[in-house]
């Protein structure tokens, strides 16, 4: 599982994910990539999920590129507890993505491999997603 190896503040505010991403959103260092069309939290343990089916479908060739992390505490407090006595212990980590953001990459494998991996992976996540290609992809 992803997760930050430590941090500034334990627990952190809930946040807003108003707007579109402009950072991280083209293709850097694949041939193709997935992008998000949605905000939404992705959590670390549907960014593994994503990997493995990637990793699978491609039978490990080619390379894959993970370009969000986990680095945002997400804090709950225990069932049928009353209000009060602070706020919950840290359950699992996030990462924050805005529409736009490319997920994650892949290359050294042809477009149509590259394409059915990348749909698994999108039926991973809770969020609607794109196949996009690089740029000066021939």
């Amino acid at each position: 599982m992803l997760m930050p190896k430590r941090v500034k503040y334990r627990k952190s505010q809930r946040g807003r994910m108003s707007g579109k991403a402009y950072r991280g959103s083209s293709v850097a260092f694949g041939d193709f990539g997935l992008k998000a069309l949605e905000p939404h939290w992705i959590t670390s343990r549907q960014i593994e999920a994503c990997r493995v089916a990637v990793t699978r479908k491609m039978k490990r060739d080619g390379k894959v590129w993970i370009r969000i992390f986990p680095d945002k505490p997400v804090s709950k407090k225990p069932l049928e507890t009353r209000m009060g006595k602070g706020k919950g212990a840290p359950e699992f980590w996030v990462a924050v993505v805005k529409p736009g953001r490319i997920l994650f990459e892949v290359s050294g494998v042809p477009i149509d491999l590259a394409k059915a991996a990348l749909k698994l992976a999108s039926h991973k996540l809770p969020i609607k997603t794109k196949f996009v290609t690089r740029p000066d992809y021939e």
